[in-house]
């Protein structure tokens, strides 16, 4: 006596059934592994230009449940000189990538452009000045900021171009859960500026690059 043979599945059923477990898998990766950012500012140029594609590390700092900030494993923090993309705190439907500058504990000040951490001048190769002009104490923070203490479990961040950035000077610390994860890399960039070939829309040189 023959024995029952499992039905073939129809090719139309496996099809479904790749692309479902390809989207789980794609949805899994981009909640808890990487995500990809664009970027739309020149806040952080020269390090990044507008109209580089950025991969963004969302394991490095723990894992999260999804659609909260609640952590439920914590690998480490961000540290200084980290790239990180952070839900800004003035409107947290919008997503916001600068450069760690201030750790919780740590004492910030600015005169007359120059960054001091803990009373100390610390300068990076990576900080961009374009204007000249130094806006005094008391107008704005720009290019003075009296000492504030990062609280705890709080970041201070700020642009690679420091003259053009709107940063923690004007609106605070950013909160430890409002991280999203740590920028490294430039998949793509586009340059819809290019006056010249076409071929120059894209920039080469630039695809690939890991972020200091």
């Amino acid at each position: 006596m023959e024995k029952d043979k499992k039905p073939k599945k129809s090719n139309l059923r496996e099809n479904i059934e790749a692309i479902i477990v390809a989207i789980v898998l794609a949805l899994f990766i981009r909640t808890f592994i990487v995500q990809a950012f664009k970027i739309p500012s020149g806040s952080m140029k020269e390090t990044l230009q507008i109209g580089d594609h950025i991969l963004v590390n969302k394991f490095i700092y723990g894992i999260r449940v999804p659609f909260t900030n609640k952590t439920i494993v914590s690998i480490k923090d961000p540290e200084r000189e980290d790239i990180i993309v952070f839900k800004f705190p003035e409107d947290p439907d919008k997503d916001f990538i600068k450069r760690v500058v201030g750790l919780p504990g740590d004492v910030i000040e600015i005169r007359n452009k120059q960054l001091y951490i803990n009373k100390k001048p610390f300068n990076g190769d990576y900080a961009v000045y374009k204007d000249s002009h130094v806006i005094p104490p008391g107008m704005q923070p720009r290019d003075n900021l009296e000492p504030k203490t990062v609280p705890p479990n709080s970041l201070f961040v700020m642009g690679d171009n420091r003259d053009q950035s709107y940063d923690s000077r004007f609106w605070g610390f950013v909160g430890l859960e409002a991280v999203r994860g740590k920028a490294f890399m430039i998949y793509w960039s586009w340059n819809k500026e290019n006056s010249d070939s076409p071929l120059n829309y894209v920039r080469w040189g630039r695809l690939g690059q890991f972020l200091k």
